[in-house]
């Protein structure tokens, strides 16, 4: 039986307008979908216009201007109702999703579906299950004590995978998809008998444990950043009062 690292997966990315996934607005995302290593992937590009003001901060590191965005990108509703849709088909068909830093491109498109489509990224994932595979968590769980940072490109550079076009979306998302691989390769003892579900749930622990440790780390270095713990996706701030 083949392994899931092995078999058929998806991954998702984001370009944003920031960091802060309450506020801040995508401007471009990619679907790349692989049924087996090697083969040539089917990709899947979105352009947004966000509608507010795109900073000049991050057009340095996407490249996509507002001018740019408002000439060739599309109104975020009908957006975001393809991007939802394409996920949850993924889910129904049973391939897992690759998400680098899951919490925040998730995060991110379930806000922009709350804000455009008075909807949730949960209601089309509502009759079946999305598994998702998260580089990062992955990583830092297998090989903790590594020293040094876990970005997409500093795992690219671990694991061998060539990365060309940074902050290109649908370069991110393959990219994101071949470390998820090499993972599995250069770990089959602890993941080949685990399937995709299980291991979506154990990295909801793992990524828990994970901001546990970066929250002591902050507090004995006096750092009021708080880390959420949740995984694969934040949940609603409360109501303000």
């Amino acid at each position: 039986m083949t392994c899931w690292y092995e078999g058929p997966l998806a991954a998702f990315d984001t370009e944003t307008t920031g960091v802060d996934v309450e506020t801040d607005r995508i401007v471009s995302a990619a679907l790349v979908v692989q049924d087996a290593p090697g083969l040539r992937p089917r990709v899947t590009r979105w352009l947004v216009n966000p509608g507010v003001p795109v900073p000049e901060a991050a057009t340095a590191v996407h490249g996509l201007t507002e001018e740019h965005l408002q000439r060739h990108g599309r109104w975020p509703a009908p957006v975001m109702w393809e991007i939802a849709e394409a996920l949850g088909e993924q889910a129904r068909a049973g391939r897992p999703l690759v998400v680098m830093n899951a919490p925040f491109d998730l995060t991110l498109l379930d806000r922009e579906l709350r804000r455009h489509r008075a909807s949730s990224l949960g209601r089309w994932l509502e009759r079946t299950s999305l598994h998702v595979l998260d580089p990062r968590v992955l990583d830092k769980h297998l090989d903790r004590y590594r020293k040094g940072r876990r970005t997409l490109t500093d795992l690219c550079a671990h694991y061998g995978v060539e990365l060309t076009g940074a902050h290109d979306a649908a370069a991110d998302a393959q990219a994101a998809l071949e470390v998820v691989r090499a993972v599995g390769r250069r770990f089959p003892s602890r993941l080949e008998r685990l399937s995709a579900a299980e291991l979506h749930t154990l990295q909801a622990v793992w990524h828990a444990g994970q901001a546990r440790g970066l929250q002591a780390w902050f507090a004995l270095n006096g750092t009021e950043e708080a880390v959420d713990p949740a995984w694969p996706l934040r949940p609603d701030l409360p109501a303000a009062a």
